[in-house]
């Protein structure tokens, strides 16, 4: 019995800590205590005025440099030093090598900005988002994408495949009937511009909006691409 109580508050310290977690929208904390410095882009952009070193770069490095016994401690050691060190920051803690402590200096205290109960819901996201397997797959996805014809690029960058489908039929009709009913590329790309409306009679109360956004450069690339899709 005289184990049971030291183990009962264990339990119920880690069940609380678990529930102060989920208590938080963890992803707004981020943006909004930590993205104002950080880069929060996963692989990250770089620019020449950084304030502070992408976080995907913090994540990683900290896996890497930091020691411990049990792999299965990991998470936690992550988010105990995580924690302490936004709001006890110092160069010896620091896993940063020289020229990063150099280029960037060591962080300010964030005491008074988030509290410790945001930083460990903060930490925990950062751990589980930031990995090199997450990476890995979101750098073949950017090659895959890169290797889409250019008018497909661009209809998935803005947004056409919420309504089409290549060779489906969604909210309107797929690009490929699109293409099978053998208008010329300058008559779709000023459908494309200025909207339509009734030419498609299962989408013919939906009306096809206009596409300001795009100059005639895009137009004729995208109007191109979905001409080329006839058989």
């Amino acid at each position: 019995m005289k184990y049971f109580i030291p183990l009962l508050l264990i339990l119920l310290a880690g069940c609380s800590d678990s529930q102060n977690t989920r208590r938080y929208d963890a992803r707004a904390l981020l943006k909004h205590k930590c993205g104002i410095c950080h880069n929060l882009d996963m692989p990250p952009k770089t620019y020449e005025d950084e304030k502070a070193p992408p976080m995907m770069a913090v994540s990683f490095h900290i896996k890497d440099f930091m020691k411990v016994d049990n792999p299965a401690e990991k998470r936690g050691d992550f988010i105990a030093f995580v924690t302490d060190y936004a709001l006890h920051p110092a160069a010896e803690k620091s896993y940063c090598d020289k020229k990063s402590l150099a280029d960037y200096g060591v962080m300010p205290s964030q005491k008074g900005n988030v509290s410790e109960e945001e930083l460990r819901a903060i930490a925990a996201y950062v751990y589980d988002t930031y990995t090199k397997e997450r990476f890995l797959k979101k750098m073949e996805e950017a090659a895959a994408f890169a290797r889409l014809p250019e008018g497909e690029r661009l209809a998935r960058r803005k947004g056409c495949f919420s309504c089409h489908g290549i060779d489906r039929q969604k909210v309107g009709p797929s690009f490929t009937a699109i293409a099978e009913r053998g208008e010329k590329p300058a008559a779709l790309a000023k459908s494309i511009a200025e909207g339509s409306r009734g030419k498609w009679p299962q989408s013919r109360n939906i009306p096809m909006p206009a596409m300001h956004d795009l100059d005639a450069s895009q137009l004729r690339t995208l109007s191109e691409w979905i001409a080329g899709l006839k058989p």
